[in-house]
This record gives structure tokens, sequence and C-alpha cells, in this order.
């Protein structure tokens, strides 16, 4: 089956009912957020639109000559659009579409010039995605089927947000907590974050496992000083506390606190990366995002790579959607999905879920659709051509 067309489209979902009030608005509203463009005044830390942060929403459809079509979603569509439209389709166009490994190589080698980490990883992974949902389809069988088949009853979740009174009413017994700090702030920014982590441990108790998301606002200093004062409250890790080139100061953390495991790789690209932080033995947790790194192909790349070194890949916010709510329950070492959550506290997950066919965590715990592909069950009037 040949594909006859990939294109850029954007999702126009009627807005759902409000059936539940929330009870307040998500600390997702309100609350100081550290990046690292923050380390300068002009952006202070609670504005919501940083520049370079996650925006315009792109999803990526792939018809095969059948009419039948597979969807995939990116971001920074304005950025990546044109590697679309204009430079990836032309080159898949007419090709198989079952031959996913094929045409990501294709696509890796008619990057190289112009560099395929990036703004490319990020529009290859949407191309990737809605060729393996397109493949799902035609085959009748649910993505996990087409990687391995299931290997868990139900996925275990973990959920990230700082409405810790309101993801224990779901039922979810792993957190993780979000950063308001800037490695700038010196010591009071240290102390600013004992005492957030303290009254976390305190909240979900001495069992439940804890985790620490600094996303890539410290340096090795700050964070190793950060480390050792956290070592009492028992993290599970801390995740992506260094910005992604750095995998010399991660080793240096190892070294300095080898007790406290690190996760990243929301914003590494490609295996290559991972290949390195897993040959420099610098983290313990691998983080791949399914959106932005490369899509499934290469995560699962990634995981054969982590897997052969005993270290476990939980894609990055991979019980969110359903790209990564497939890959965890196919593969074994991929035993812990996050969930993001900035949902309004009282709102059920199953309201807050704009993507029609996609589950939601019960009680921590999550099944993939079993409908084909991905599961996704948008129609043709929710897709509108990008530049429209």
């Amino acid at each position: 089956m040949k594909i006859r067309s990939i294109e850029a489209v954007r999702l126009e979902l009627p807005p759902p009912p409000q059936r539940t009030p929330p009870r307040r608005p998500s600390y997702n509203q309100s609350a100081r957020r550290a990046f690292p463009i923050n380390k300068y005044p002009e952006f202070p830390r609670q504005i919501r639109k940083i520049p370079g942060e996650v925006s315009n929403e792109v999803w990526i459809r792939v018809t095969a000559e059948n009419g039948t079509w597979g969807l995939g979603l990116c971001h920074w569509g304005h950025l990546i659009e044109p590697l679309i439209n204009e430079h990836f389709a032309p080159l898949l166009q007419g090709r198989d579409c079952m031959a996913i490994e094929y045409l990501n190589d294709l696509m890796w080698r008619a990057s190289q010039r112009f560099g395929a980490t990036g703004l490319v990883a990020i529009a290859r992974s949407g191309i990737d995605l809605a060729l393996w949902d397109l493949k799902g389809k035609l085959l009748g069988v649910p993505v996990y089927s087409l990687i391995g088949g299931p290997c868990r009853d139900a996925i275990d979740c973990y959920c990230t947000s700082d409405d810790l009174d309101w993801t224990m009413e779901l039922g979810f017994k792993a957190f993780k907590v979000s950063n308001p700090v800037h490695y700038d702030e010196g010591t009071a920014g240290l102390n600013k974050l004992e005492d957030k982590i303290a009254k976390a441990r305190e909240t979900v108790g001495p069992d439940a496992d804890l985790m620490f998301n600094p996303v890539m606002s410290f340096n090795v200093e700050f964070a190793a000083r950060l480390m050792e004062r956290l070592l009492p409250y028992r993290l599970r890790w801390i995740e992506e506390p260094l910005m992604p080139h750095d995998t010399e100061g991660l080793v240096q953390l190892k070294r300095a606190v080898p007790t406290l495991p690190i996760a990243t790789g929301e914003d590494h690209k490609g295996r290559h990366a991972f290949r390195e932080l897993v040959e420099r033995r610098c983290v313990d947790v691998l983080q791949p995002d399914l959106r932005w790194f490369g899509g499934l192909t290469e995560a699962l790349k990634v995981y054969t790579i982590g897997e052969a070194a005993g270290l476990s890949t939980f894609p990055h916010s991979g019980a969110s959607l359903p790209f990564g709510q497939h890959f965890h329950f196919a593969l074994p070492e991929a035993q812990l999905a996050e969930y993001w959550l900035g949902s309004d506290p009282g709102v059920p997950l199953a309201e807050a879920m704009r993507l029609p066919g996609v589950a939601v965590p019960v009680n921590g715990k999550l099944r993939p659709s079993d409908a084909p592909g991905f599961g996704i069950d948008l129609k043709e009037e929710h897709l509108r051509p990008w530049r429209s």
C-alpha cells in the first residue's frame, strides 16, 4: 500500500460540555515554574508564554492510496510545517507505507546536511507516529500488538502535578512536582526547594514514589548542592536538572551524589544522544518524548539501547497520550508511565481528556484502547489544513 499524501493539519474539536465544575484552578495556571530562559528578569517565572516552550500543536496526516489515514502529533507547527509539506512529503509520497524503518532512514539521511536533530527530529516524530497509526488501521490491530503485544494487564502511572491533594484523591500512588527555582537564586533557592520537597513528602507519605523536575534550570554546582540536601526525602529521581548538551555535567552529578537517581531525555533528540547517555552511565531513567525526538521507531531503538544496559525507558508524558500508552503496554522495561495533569481539581480525568477514544488512568492504572492504530477516534471533519 503506497502513501498518497502527507500533510500538516490542525485539530478542531467542538468544546466539550462543562459537566463537573472545578473546585479551584489548576496549579498550572499560576505556579511559579523555572525554565532556562528565566535566567533573565524580563521573563518572570509566573508567565505562561515563554519563548521556546511547547507551542503550536500540529497533527500530521499520512493517507494511503486506499484513503485510510493515520495521525501523528508534534509541536512548533509554524516552524516545522515547511519541513513536513515541502521536504518530507515529496520524499515519502508514493512509497510503501508499511516500510516504516526504511521511511525513517530516508528522513534521517535526507536531513544530514542541515541537521537531523532539533526541528527535523520533531517533524520526523509526527510523520513516524502517523505511519504507525496508519499501519495499525490497515492491519486492523492496535499499535501495541505491532511492537510486541501486551506485557502487563495495566500500566502503572505516576501523576505530574503540584495539586497533590487532588492527585491522591484520584488514586495515584506516585507523584512528580514542578520546580519554581533557577540556579541563579543560590542558597535562597536551595532553601525554597528543600522546603517544597519536604512538604510534598509529608503530603504523599513515606511509601509513595516522589519525583522532582527542574526542567533544565540548574547548573552542576547548584544541582549537586540540592541533590545532597534532598537525599533524606528519598526521591525516586530528579529529572532533567541540566540542559541536554551537558552530558559531562550529568557525569559529574552521578559522581557527586550517586544515590539519587537521575532521569532525563525529554529534550534530547534521536537515538545517538541517548546512546551517549547510556555509554557514560550518567542517567538512571531514559525519557524520550515520542512527539519531539524522532517518534515511536526511534523510541524502540532507545529502549533496546537502555534495556541492554539495565536501564528503564519511560517516555515523557507517556500515559497522557496514546502513543506512550501503547509503548508502555508492550515493553517490559517501561514499567511506570507519566500522566501530566494540567486540568482543574475536581474535574474527572475522563471529562478533561480532549481526545476521543484515548484512555485515562483509574486509580493510577491505565489500559490503552484496543482499537486499530493508536485508537484515537477522530473524524475527517475534525481536521483542517494547517494554512487554512
